[in-house]
């Protein structure tokens, strides 16, 4: 099942962020992921709003998002946006089809 690296960034030093970014697409393939959200426009729907930078990747398991992360690579990588910002990482399971359909199945079944 796929899993998830997501990752919210509050940049305080944009050079500094600017030399990681490029360098972490070849990180990223080296273990099978794909960055499918990596900035781009956003928009706040609910909650405070802030001036924060959105990405998540996409791995073919989690035993790859965290091999990727635990990697030497990306270890090395990772120190080019030390300072520049504050930064989470989530990695997280995704959701198999088939527990979807269960809970659309379910769901649907409702009413208000």
């Amino acid at each position: 099942m796929s899993a998830y690296i997501m990752v919210r960034v509050n940049i305080s030093d944009p050079i500094a962020y600017g030399q990681y970014i490029h360098h972490t697409p070849r990180v990223v393939d080296r273990f099978g992921g794909r960055f499918i959200v990596r900035g781009g426009e956003l928009e706040m729907l609910e909650g405070e709003e802030e001036t924060v930078r959105l990405a998540v990747i996409e791995f073919p398991s989690m035993d790859h998002a965290k091999r990727f992360y635990r990697s030497e690579e990306y270890q090395a990588v990772k120190c080019l946006r030390e300072g520049a910002g504050e930064v989470q990482l989530y990695a997280i399971d995704g959701y198999a089809k088939e527990e979807w359909d269960s809970a659309l199945k379910a769901s649907k079944s409702l009413s208000l």
